[in-house]
Protein backbone atom coordinates (compact mmCIF):
# COMPACT_ATOMS: atom_id res chain seq x y z
CA UNK A 1 0.00 0.00 0.00
CA UNK A 2 1.21 3.33 -0.37
CA UNK A 3 0.85 6.60 1.41
CA UNK A 4 -1.76 9.03 0.27
CA UNK A 5 -1.60 11.77 2.53
CA UNK A 6 -1.63 12.29 6.74
CA UNK A 7 -1.18 14.34 9.69
CA UNK A 8 -0.05 14.77 12.98
CA UNK A 9 -2.19 16.43 15.94
CA UNK A 10 -2.63 16.73 19.58
CA UNK A 11 -5.95 15.32 20.97
CA UNK A 12 -6.64 16.91 24.32
CA UNK A 13 -7.91 13.17 25.90
CA UNK A 14 -4.97 10.25 26.91
CA UNK A 15 -4.31 7.72 24.51
CA UNK A 16 -6.59 5.25 25.90
CA UNK A 17 -9.70 7.34 25.75
CA UNK A 18 -8.74 8.08 22.22
CA UNK A 19 -7.96 4.80 21.30
CA UNK A 20 -11.92 3.61 22.40
CA UNK A 21 -12.94 6.84 20.52
CA UNK A 22 -11.31 5.19 17.22
CA UNK A 23 -12.40 1.72 18.19
CA UNK A 24 -15.87 2.41 19.03
CA UNK A 25 -16.75 5.40 17.39
CA UNK A 26 -20.43 4.91 17.80
CA UNK A 27 -20.09 4.00 21.61
CA UNK A 28 -21.17 7.43 22.84
CA UNK A 29 -24.78 8.18 21.30
CA UNK A 30 -24.35 11.57 23.20
CA UNK A 31 -20.83 12.50 21.57
CA UNK A 32 -21.63 11.78 17.86
CA UNK A 33 -18.53 12.49 15.88
CA UNK A 34 -18.12 9.97 13.32
CA UNK A 35 -20.85 11.86 10.87
CA UNK A 36 -20.55 10.34 7.24
CA UNK A 37 -21.38 12.06 3.99
CA UNK A 38 -23.61 10.25 1.60
CA UNK A 39 -20.50 8.68 -0.21
CA UNK A 40 -19.04 7.31 2.69
CA UNK A 41 -19.72 4.06 4.80
CA UNK A 42 -18.62 3.07 8.70
CA UNK A 43 -15.37 2.22 8.61
CA UNK A 44 -14.84 -1.58 10.01
CA UNK A 45 -11.18 -1.82 12.77
CA UNK A 46 -9.22 -3.83 10.99
CA UNK A 47 -6.14 -4.24 12.46
CA UNK A 48 -6.01 -2.23 16.14
CA UNK A 49 -2.98 -2.73 19.33
CA UNK A 50 -3.99 -0.82 22.09
CA UNK A 51 -3.49 1.92 22.77
CA UNK A 52 -1.03 2.67 19.95
CA UNK A 53 -2.53 1.95 16.63
CA UNK A 54 -5.76 1.52 14.98
CA UNK A 55 -6.20 0.64 11.65
CA UNK A 56 -9.49 1.56 9.60
CA UNK A 57 -11.35 -0.17 6.57
CA UNK A 58 -12.05 2.33 3.99
CA UNK A 59 -14.74 4.89 4.60
CA UNK A 60 -15.37 5.16 0.28
CA UNK A 61 -17.12 2.84 -1.41
CA UNK A 62 -15.49 3.73 -4.21
CA UNK A 63 -12.09 3.30 -3.20
CA UNK A 64 -12.75 0.05 -1.04
CA UNK A 65 -8.89 -0.49 -1.07
CA UNK A 66 -8.00 2.48 1.03
CA UNK A 67 -7.24 2.15 4.67
CA UNK A 68 -6.51 4.60 7.19
CA UNK A 69 -3.82 3.99 10.28
CA UNK A 70 -3.93 5.73 13.45
CA UNK A 71 -0.59 5.91 15.53
CA UNK A 72 -1.30 7.21 19.12
CA UNK A 73 1.46 8.23 21.48
CA UNK A 74 1.06 10.22 24.68
CA UNK A 75 2.80 13.86 24.23
CA UNK A 76 3.64 14.39 28.01
CA UNK A 77 0.93 16.54 28.74
CA UNK A 78 -1.93 13.86 29.53
CA UNK A 79 -3.56 13.96 25.78
CA UNK A 80 -2.08 12.52 22.67
CA UNK A 81 -0.14 12.84 19.55
CA UNK A 82 -2.42 11.40 17.25
CA UNK A 83 -1.49 10.68 13.68
CA UNK A 84 -3.67 9.58 10.90
CA UNK A 85 -1.58 8.09 7.49
CA UNK A 86 -4.24 7.49 4.20
CA UNK A 87 -3.02 4.27 2.36
CA UNK A 88 -3.87 3.07 -0.60
CA UNK A 89 -3.42 0.73 -3.55
CA UNK A 90 -2.19 1.91 -7.17
CA UNK A 91 -3.82 3.67 -9.14
CA UNK A 92 -3.89 6.22 -6.48
CA UNK A 93 -6.83 8.53 -6.63
CA UNK A 94 -6.86 11.44 -8.66
CA UNK A 95 -5.84 14.61 -7.21
CA UNK A 96 -9.61 16.34 -6.82
CA UNK A 97 -11.06 12.74 -5.16
CA UNK A 98 -7.28 12.61 -2.70
CA UNK A 99 -7.91 15.89 -1.77
CA UNK A 100 -11.27 15.50 -0.88
CA UNK A 101 -10.39 12.27 0.69
CA UNK A 102 -7.58 14.19 3.13
CA UNK A 103 -9.84 16.17 4.16
CA UNK A 104 -12.61 14.64 5.31
CA UNK A 105 -10.16 12.46 7.50
CA UNK A 106 -8.79 15.58 9.02
CA UNK A 107 -12.07 16.96 9.37
CA UNK A 108 -13.74 13.98 11.46
CA UNK A 109 -10.50 13.14 13.49
CA UNK A 110 -9.35 17.25 13.88
CA UNK A 111 -12.21 18.66 13.89
CA UNK A 112 -14.99 16.61 14.82
CA UNK A 113 -13.52 13.89 17.43
CA UNK A 114 -11.57 17.01 18.50
CA UNK A 115 -14.44 18.64 19.82
CA UNK A 116 -16.02 15.47 21.86
CA UNK A 117 -13.02 16.33 24.18
CA UNK A 118 -14.11 19.79 24.04
CA UNK A 119 -11.33 21.24 21.91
Amino acid sequence: MLEAGGRRRSQPAPPHVVFEALTEPDRDPARRWLLLLNDEQPPRVIAAEQPNSVVWSSLWAKRPDAQIRFDLAADGTGGTRLGWTLLVVEPLPDSSNLGHMRKRINELINANLRYTFGQ
